[in-house]
């Protein structure tokens, strides 16, 4: 009839392939189940955590990314006191790892943290010296020695909190040169022979052996940091979240913790 469309037959080889087409995609979207924050799927998990933790968490970042296949880690590592303070003011992390838990306790107390913090390991600190030990320093009490170069963290860090209590303990008063934001800054200046001697964690300490050496003293004991860690609440990823509280509380956990120096909780 004139008028009337002239429709074409598509061969049904074609039209199969067509059909696969369309199939596949209208499944696209689900290959990233947590893309909405559900699932474990591919993607990037985000770790705020102490700089004392950069060298054990980065070796359970590659270990847990390497079961996790299209899941990337990223970390962001600094002073406990700063990261809990973003924390609350919105920045997106999954995971709040704390060497301290005044520092959880913000988290927490602003309603950031999603369940109740764990303690998963702990530090002390001891005095790090450059590897020649300029100062010869070999004991607590030298620090307070006129003309040596001393480095703290700042007070309201755990690590400078820490470190008033263990000079309280050891009844030692000094002026240090300077206050410095985390532990790895002191390090750094002691690393770099700007100081005579700075008090850090054991572990890290380790990590920078040989260019450092650590002394240990007696009155550490008196200022032991206990870590908590916790998922954040409203984490982008909190599938892949509680799995990674899970690797550094478990077995692998412990043991990478404990190579490093940290103590059994």
């Amino acid at each position: 009839m004139r008028g009337e469309p002239v429709r074409k037959r598509v061969p049904a080889g074609v039209a199969a392939c067509l059909l696969l087409l369309v199939t596949a995609a209208g499944c696209g979207d689900t290959g990233d189940s947590d893309a909405s924050g559900g699932g474990s799927g591919g993607g990037t998990l985000t770790v705020f955590a102490a700089a004392s933790l950069t060298e054990t968490f980065t070796a359970l970042g590659k270990e847990f990314e390497a079961a996790h296949p299209g899941v990337k880690v990223r970390f962001s590592f600094g002073a406990s006191s700063t990261l809990a303070q973003q924390i609350t003011q919105g920045a997106p992390a999954d995971v709040f790892a704390a060497a301290s838990p005044a520092t959880m306790k913000t988290v927490a107390d602003a309603g950031d943290a999603a369940g109740a913090p764990q303690v998963f390991t702990r530090n002390r600190l001891v005095i790090a010296v450059p590897k020649d030990d300029p100062g010869r320093v070999g004991a607590v009490r030298d620090l307070s020695r006129p003309g040596l170069k001393v480095v703290l963290c700042a007070e309201q860090v755990p690590c400078g909190a820490a470190a008033k209590k263990a000079l309280d303990a050891a009844k030692v008063t000094l002026k240090p040169v300077s206050r410095e934001r985390d532990v790895k800054a002191v390090l750094t200046k002691v690393r770099l022979g700007e100081a005579d001697a700075g008090l850090v964690y054991r572990t890290d300490a380790k990590a920078a052996a040989p260019q450092v050496k650590g002394i240990e003293f007696p009155e550490s004991a008196q200022a032991v940091n206990d870590y908590p860690i916790a998922e954040v609440a409203k984490a982008p990823r909190p599938a892949l979240a509680k799995e990674f509280v899970a690797l550094v509380l478990g077995p692998k956990g412990k043991a990478a913790l404990t190579g490093a120096g940290f103590e059994s909780p």
